[in-house]
């Protein structure tokens, strides 16, 4: 099914070697971008919604924040209103399993699947990322868990040129043999064209395993699961 692009962002975002952002602007045809900084809601939201907004400044764009901190902000008709509005919605990093509870069967989910679906670009880094593919990995152990699953089958783990050697063993082990395992380092990201095809940009390598055994972009899933 036609999608917009989607970014998958290994961490580090809004910084010096970033440059799939400006893709993302140009492959969706905007100068602004919604910042939902939801994973970072204990974590002073706003300074990260001022590094995004100094960020894309100086791509030329125009980044704005959307307080969706808690359930009930997600359950609010108006932040929905504000996602489908937006052409290009950014989900930030911090803790996968709030960003999970706060967006799970809400309104505000509802409309990042539905725009996106319809053609809008969507990216998100580290715990925004994560909680968009399904299974979702547990950064705590390397484990798994349930993701919203807009991606699947395909566990996406962040930060990957941080983890240790037995963390992202584990990982790779407790993975069923049909699902890859990509491992994304900070300021890179993994690309899904509308079309499917994916690909990598960044200062970073993607690396992908399959089985357990070290695989290729061909191994992620072409199809977006939309279901819920």
């Amino acid at each position: 099914m036609p999608s917009g692009i989607l970014a998958l962002v290994g961490g580090g975002e809004f910084t010096d070697g970033c440059s799939f952002d400006a893709t993302l602007l140009e492959e969706v045809g905007t100068d602004e971008v919604l910042v939902l900084p939801t994973a970072a809601a204990f974590e002073h939201p706003q300074r990260l919604v001022d590094r995004a907004a100094d960020w894309f400044a100086g791509l030329g764009a125009k980044a704005t924040g959307l307080d969706v901190l808690t359930r009930r902000d997600a359950l609010d008709p108006a932040n929905a209103d504000a996602v489908r509005a937006a052409r290009l919605v950014y989900l930030a990093g911090s803790s996968p399993m709030h960003i999970r509870s706060v967006l799970k069967d809400t309104p505000v989910w509802d409309a990042i699947v539905d725009s996106w679906q319809q053609g809008a670009g969507l990216a998100g880094s580290s715990a925004g990322g994560m909680v968009l593919a399904d299974p979702m990995v547990d950064s705590r152990g390397g484990a798994f868990t349930v993701g919203l699953g807009v991606i699947a089958p395909l566990a996406f783990v962040p930060h990957a040129d941080t983890w240790s050697d037995e963390k992202l063993h584990r990982t790779q082990s407790l993975a069923p043999a049909s699902i890859p395992v990509v491992g994304v380092p900070e300021r890179t990201a993994l690309l899904r064209a509308s079309d499917g095809t994916w690909t990598a940009a960044g200062v970073g390598e993607v690396r992908v395993w399959l089985g357990g055994q070290p695989s290729t972009l061909a191994a992620l899933p072409v199809v977006a699961d939309l279901t819920d």
